[in-house]
């Protein structure tokens, strides 16, 4: 018999899938994934885990067959819908391996529907690891029970991502030189924040992002602030202005 979702444990085992979930479904995990229900947990068969797959919600599984490299599951029943995500872009100058990777990961945790690594004049890292920031944005959904997952976009040349600027969706810049309190500033609707590198944005750039039709340079206050703690600082902001943060507990 299956357990209903309330009564299932709250130490179940949660990860994310690259296969489309659906009841009665059957796939196979290989690689790290397999390695730790199977090695690392030492979960058999009969064993459960949570799994969602960024498209369909959440599922509960049931291990059929479990080795420490491949492990077999079937798919029982849907826990829950995929949840509905804020339209808030995070756009951010790459900085050191470390920093980058909590950004990623925090930007996941607070809800981003998309990240952008943006370089600019005065960017230190011109080489992102799109594959090492997908897992930091993988392994925060799956301990912080999301159920969708924020989109990576490539790296982008700053000159290039405001030339296509789309017409709905504002532009948050913070600005160094200043600019309105970000709270004041946040409206309904499709937003973007821009946080610069760490030298901040050279004069021509500051100009070029001002053309922008949408564009609002904000402040984050009277401190000297990291560009992580910035960008960090910057989507709680939004999300507790605009976001879904009023929803409290409706997962």
């Amino acid at each position: 018999m299956v357990q209903t979702p309330a009564s299932l444990p709250s130490s179940l085992p949660r990860l994310f899938v690259e296969q489309t979930l659906g009841a009665g479904a059957g796939l196979t995990l290989e690689g790290p994934a397999a390695h730790y229900l199977g090695a690392v947990l030492r979960l058999g068969a009969g064993g459960r885990a949570k799994l969602f797959d960024d498209r369909t919600g959440e599922w509960l599984a049931e291990i059929v067959e479990a080795g420490k490299k491949r492990v077999s599951l079937r798919v029982l029943e849907k826990l829950r819908e995929r949840e509905t995500v804020p339209d808030l872009w995070l756009l951010f100058a790459p900085i050191k391996r470390g920093r980058i990777d909590w950004i990623a990961e925090k930007a996941s945790e607070l809800g981003v529907a998309r990240l952008v690594p943006v370089i600019t004049a005065r960017t230190i890292v011109d080489r992102v690891n799109t594959e090492r920031l997908r897992a930091h944005l993988i392994e925060a959904a799956e301990q912080c029970e999301r159920t969708a997952l924020p989109t990576l976009a490539g790296p982008a040349k700053l000159e290039r991502l405001l030339a296509n600027w789309p017409d709905e969706r504002a532009l948050l810049f913070a600005d160094e030189q200043g600019g309105e309190p970000l709270a004041g500033a946040v409206a309904p609707g499709p937003a973007a924040i821009l946080i610069g590198p760490e030298g901040g944005f050279a004069p021509d750039e500051r100009d070029a992002i001002r053309a922008v039709r949408r564009a609002r340079p904000v402040s984050l206050g009277p401190r000297i602030l990291r560009a992580d703690t910035a960008a960090v600082a910057a989507v709680s902001v939004w999300m507790a202005a605009a976001g879904d943060w009023h929803r409290h507990g409706d997962r």
